[in-house]
Parts: C-alpha cells; sequence; structure tokens
C-alpha cells in the first residue's frame, strides 16, 4: 500500500500561484512515476501533470502548459505542482497519484493510488 497526502491548496486571487505539495508513505522503496489531476464540481476526474520517475520527462495538459510546473521533490516519491497564473476555470479538488506499473501516462485509470486531494479556489 501506498498513502499519498496532498498539501497547498486554498483560495487565491485570479493571476496568483500557489504551491502543492505531495508525499508518499508506505510502500515507497521504488520510486514511482506521479501524477496530479483535478475535479471541479460537476466535472469528470482530468489530467493536469505528470512527472518520470527521474524527473527527466514530464507531461502537461494543454489547458495548463506554460502556467503549471510539476517537479520531483528531493525525498523520494515527493511531487511538486506550482501552478502561476491561476485562473478561475482551475478551481477544483487537486489530486496526486502513483503509477506503480511505471508507466508515464495521463489516464488515470493507469494510476493505482491516490491522495485525497486539496481543495484550489481561484477567485475572479
Amino acid at each position: 500500500q501506498v498513502q499519498l497526502v496532498e498539501s497547498g491548496g486554498g483560495l487565491v486571487q485570479a493571476g496568483g500561484s500557489l504551491r502543492l505539495s505531495c508525499a508518499a508513505s508506505g510502500r515507497t522503496s521504488r520510486i514511482y512515476p506521479m501524477g496530479w489531476f483535478r475535479q471541479a464540481p460537476g466535472k469528470e476526474r482530468e489530467f493536469v501533470a505528470a512527472i518520470s520517475r527521474t524527473g527527466g520527462s514530464t507531461y502537461y495538459a494543454d489547458s495548463v502548459k506554460g502556467r503549471f510546473t510539476i517537479s520531483r521533490g528531493n525525498a523520494e516519491n515527493t511531487v511538486y505542482l506550482q501552478m502561476n497564473s491561476l485562473k478561475p476555470e482551475d478551481t477544483a479538488v487537486y489530486y496526486c497519484a502513483v503509477d506503480t506499473d511505471m508507466t508515464l501516462t495521463k489516464r488515470s485509470s493507469d494510476y493505482d493510488y491516490w491522495g485525497q486531494g486539496t481543495q484550489v479556489t481561484v477567485s475572479s
């Protein structure tokens, strides 16, 4: 089992920035690809960004490209999401996830473990 805990969400004005963090614990003897997803009220969960085991490869949704940056922390299986130039449409619950099959993917069904989510609200 892998447990994930997100933090860093909050309320910010449009144009502002937030940095989300995610730390994994439990079965973390291996380093996994990790991803961020989000879900707005009444909408399906959507892919935001993903990062490879080494951090050398990243993958972004078109809607956040150029504004969000995913990165790995110094501790194993930690990941950050730096969100700049936030828009009201970025309002959602943000989740981090790990893929124990070692693939870099945007499909939520490929991820095995999920955090509880952290709320991001962007006011206009």
